[in-house]
């Protein structure tokens, strides 16, 4: 094949057919380089081409010049949109970056293509808008007609994960192998929807066999070090990362996921090194930026300030990178002080993710009010008997950046206590209980509780001891650190009733500002807004007031500022109402060299210090909305 292209390029040397195939004869060959050159010259006479662009993202690929692929392979779905193998690679790519939603929407755009049924084609629609319930009945029914089509299977099983049904999700993938076993899309989701489900040992086979029989596609070794990094193996992960960064070393995304790694692992040098290289290979790469920042203890030199300075006065900047950059700055600014213009990029940083979440403090405060109306001490007294007895779970729980972090290090310095995570079982209960298929569907959580039995009750509890197990080193008790679990002290109650849970609170400005301050990698959608965020603090503490009067002394409250006072005191407070003795340890717990994944990780490796508590006063003149929002419902 080479050597008739190369006669027909020297019969044809300026023809553009001649040079496409050309490039793409290299490109089998192993010379993506050369395949990239000639490609990029030729799309730029022929702008119009979906098949150049298609090709030229394929050959960005093999460079690993993900970014590149991204782009060139959306120019040519553009160009031509119901081209199936432009949007399946495209998928992967995305996946490739760890974008997970817009991997999965331009599958479905895929899918969408590629069917001949219109019902199909609806349900792709409808998934895309969110009405999930009536996506899944259009796509039983048409399995009902057409049990073996993989592709619809696939799709059902997507709308499971959405829904965490992650063990419908689980068959239907399983069925979709057996009916097409070198469907390596369906088989990357099934790793993907065990992952999910606690099942990582299974995700590992599955993502193991992809990685043998399909070791182009790096969806599979990067899903595979996720799986990795939530079960804690960070050195696995860090491992598979430098394998696959060996291949494609100029996988910008690759370099910031094990700078994520290394970080977390304590090896804080070389977590910079690969955010640096991450900017290096992507120049306006946001969230690069914003991993450096979010190190809480780097400083920014006058360079990159002005390099970020820059790269925001431009006007072709991405959204994702624009808010990245805003937030990375508001920090580098206040480090050096100067305080008005880093409060201008905090607040059009959080404008942005404002605008991208679409969260309303209304809807909160309505969830926040039918937990407290449904959840009465009447109601728990006829189910003091209830869930299973097991003591072992700790939970902290609160606001985010209100200490829990320093808490959660300072318990698992305890030999008989292991930290683990943020771990998401009980928000997935929450949503299994609330049974919605569509976003504006009435949740049945939290009357769904009054449903429960004795036998459910216990046997959520054991369902959350066993997925609960692989976070654990052996100790007698673990924490979960999860803080969005506060509203939901009731169902924890219900099926954990001996389980310790102990509520961080920080001063109410303090809080709330630094939740403002602070880009969270998913979710605290509350924090993206003045009046927003002290709502929901005025919420929250409503709640726990809740909590302590329908079920006195089950909440331990530790004040932050008291910790930071009388460190000594306060932890044996804490020690003794989690029925464990005093080790010095726990004094200690910087020197604790433990894996910590939240954005507290580098504050908790020193011992207590005061500098951060006032450190809002430096912005008062401009919080006067947050003020206000902490007076809503107050009394």
């Amino acid at each position: 094949m080479a050597q008739q292209v190369a006669e027909i390029r020297k019969q044809y040397p300026q023809h553009p057919q001649a040079i496409f195939l050309d490039a793409v004869a290299h490109r089998f060959l192993g010379d993506s380089a050369y395949a990239v050159k000639h490609l990029s010259k030729l799309s730029k006479r022929l702008p119009d081409a979906a098949a150049i662009h298609l090709e030229l993202g394929i050959a960005f690929r093999a460079e690993g010049r993900t970014n590149d692929a991204v782009r060139a392979l959306r120019k040519a779905v553009a160009i031509q949109p119901l081209q199936s193998r432009g949007w399946q690679l495209l998928g992967e790519m995305l996946a490739d970056r760890g974008e997970t939603v817009a991997s999965d929407q331009a599958f479905r755009q895929q899918m969408a293509v590629a069917a001949t049924h219109p019902g199909l084609v609806k349900a792709v629609e409808l998934v895309a808008d969110g009405k999930l319930g009536m996506a899944e009945g259009i796509c039983r029914e048409y399995l009902y007609r057409h049990p073996t089509d993989v592709n619809a299977i696939r799709l059902l099983a997507d709308i499971g994960l959405q829904l965490d049904i992650f063990a419908d999700a689980e068959k239907l993938l399983r069925r979709a192998l057996e009916l097409a076993p070198d469907y390596h899309l369906a088989r990357n989701n099934f790793a993907n929807a065990l992952s999910k489900g606690g099942k990582f040992n299974e995700s590992m086979v599955q993502l193991s066999h992809l990685e043998a029989v399909d070791p182009q596609n790096l969806a599979h070794p990067v899903l595979a070090a996720s799986v990795l990094v939530n079960v804690g193996d960070y050195q696995g992960a860090i491992t598979r990362y430098e394998r696959v960064l060996k291949q494609v070393p100029r996988h910008s995304r690759l370099q910031m996921s094990l700078g994520h790694a290394l970080k977390t692992v304590g090896r804080r040098e070389e977590s910079v090194s690969a955010y640096r290289r991450a900017i290096e290979i992507e120049p306006a790469l946001g969230e690069a930026y914003w991993s450096l920042a979010n190190l809480k203890t780097f400083k920014f030199a006058a360079r990159e300030i002005q390099t970020m300075r820059r790269l925001l006065s431009g006007h072709d900047i991405d959204v994702r990178d624009e808010y990245h950059l805003c937030f990375s700055l508001g920090k580098a600014l206040e480090d050096v002080h100067l305080y008005d213009e880093s409060f201008a990029y905090y607040e059009r940083g959080n404008r942005l993710k404002m605008r991208e979440s679409g969260y309303r403090s209304q809807d909160n405060s309505a969830q926040m009010n039918a937990i407290m109306q449904s959840c009465t001490r009447e109601r728990f007294a006829l189910r003091k008997d209830f869930g299973h007895i097991a003591p072992d779970p700790i939970f902290i729980l609160g606001l985010p950046r209100s200490g829990s972090t320093l808490l959660e290090q300072i318990l698992a310095s305890h030999s008989q206590v292991d930290g683990t995570m943020e771990l998401p079982n009980i928000l997935q209960f929450v949503r299994r209980l609330a049974a919605k298929k569509n976003k504006n569907e009435v949740s049945r959580y939290p009357t769904a509780l009054w449903d429960l039995t004795s036998q459910d009750c216990e046997a959520l509890g054991q369902e959350y001891l066993e997925a609960t197990a692989v976070q654990r080193q052996g100790a007698p008790f673990f924490i979960d650190k999860m803080p969005n679990n506060f509203p939901h002290i009731g169902l924890i109650h219900l099926i954990l009733p001996n389980a310790k849970i102990i509520d961080t609170r920080r001063e109410a400005m303090a809080s709330c500002f630094s939740g403002f301050k602070q880009l969270f990698a998913a979710g605290q959608e509350f924090t993206y807004g003045l009046d927003e965020v002290g709502r929901y603090y005025a919420d929250y503490v409503r709640m726990m007031q809740h909590w302590d009067a329908v079920l006195p002394g089950k909440v331990l409250r530790m004040q932050y500022e008291e910790v930071v006072d009388d460190v000594e005191a306060q932890v044996r407070r804490m020690l003794a109402y989690c029925g464990l003795p005093f080790e010095d340890n726990c004094l200690a717990f910087y020197r604790n060299d433990r894996a910590v994944r939240t954005a507290s990780s580098e504050q908790v490796r020193q011992p207590i210090y005061r500098d951060s508590m006032d450190q809002w006063r430096h912005f008062e003149r401009h919080l006067e909305p947050l003020r206000q929002g902490l007076k809503y419902n107050a009394d």
